[in-house]
């Protein structure tokens, strides 16, 4: 997660930008965890969860969100708080929060876009 390290300025968007395609790339590149495809967790398909915030994170590189999609989007994030604390497998957590942290830095990157 960024923790606001990016802060306004020239080329806080573009460094943003740079290392949220880092994290897409890096989360694209790594295995989904065993067990996981078809499991719900606190009422969340696994799968599905992991390709809406892939999803959203990887449009952000393209373009603004567009209309309702980025409330879709920090409503998707806030799900990850549930979820992450009912993992138990500890590589499937990490995968998760590697994911979590990649979706809130492209909800940062959105903030920085035209600043």
């Amino acid at each position: 997660m960024t923790d606001g390290t990016f802060q306004e300025g020239p080329g806080a968007f573009a460094e943003a930008r740079d290392a949220l395609a880092g994290m897409v790339a890096a989360h694209m590149a790594r295995p989904f965890p065993r067990g996981f495809r078809g499991l719900d967790v606190e009422d969340q398909d696994m799968v599905m969860l992991d390709a809406d915030a892939h999803a959203y994170s990887a449009n952000v590189l393209k373009g603004p969100l567009i209309g309702k999609h980025r409330a879709d989007f920090e409503r998707l994030v806030a799900v990850f708080d549930k979820v992450l604390a009912a993992i138990e497998d500890a590589y499937a957590l990490d995968y998760y929060t590697r994911l979590r942290d990649t979706a809130v830095l492209a909800l940062e990157v959105e903030d920085l876009r035209g600043k």
